[in-house]
């Protein structure tokens, strides 16, 4: 398989289970919450889903070097301002994300109010991944 070809698709890969990690906790929080279980973000990190979290985070440090090396492959310029922008989306939505990885944390340790703040770094990350995509997509190149 063509290099260019095997890191696009590693990218994309990595992109998906990024994305589907983050919607299926997300999923299985809100479905927890509506049937009455009051603990269920505290309860996020725990054991089965423990894997989802390795597998985002192993997916999250991939893609700089996969979306790196598929730009030195194609012989893009790394000022180009769509890389420059996603770059620095991808940089705080990696930083919100891992802010809410330790804020999921304590909560699991010591469960007490802070939903929406939570909520709000998980949807700041979102947005931030969604942009990125879009920007990926729609590329002047």
């Amino acid at each position: 398989m063509e290099t260019l070809t095997a890191l696009k698709i590693a990218h994309v890969v990595a992109t998906v289970l990024v994305l589907a990690g983050a919607l299926g906790l997300a999923i299985w929080t809100w479905r927890t919450r509506r049937n009455g279980d009051a603990t269920a973000a505290a309860r996020t990190l725990q054991r089965p889903r423990l894997f989802v979290w390795l597998v985002m985070i192993l997916a999250l440090a991939s893609l700089p070097f996969t979306g790196w090396w598929m730009v030195h492959q194609i012989g893009w310029s790394l000022g180009q301002t769509w890389l420059l922008a996603s770059s620095v989306l991808y940089t705080l939505a990696a930083l919100a994300g891992f802010w809410l990885v330790v804020r999921l944390n304590k909560l699991r340790k010591a469960p007490e109010g802070g939903g929406k703040f939570s909520f709000a770094l998980a949807l700041f990350s979102m947005v931030c991944f969604i942009a990125i995509a879009g920007l990926m997509g729609a590329k002047p190149v």
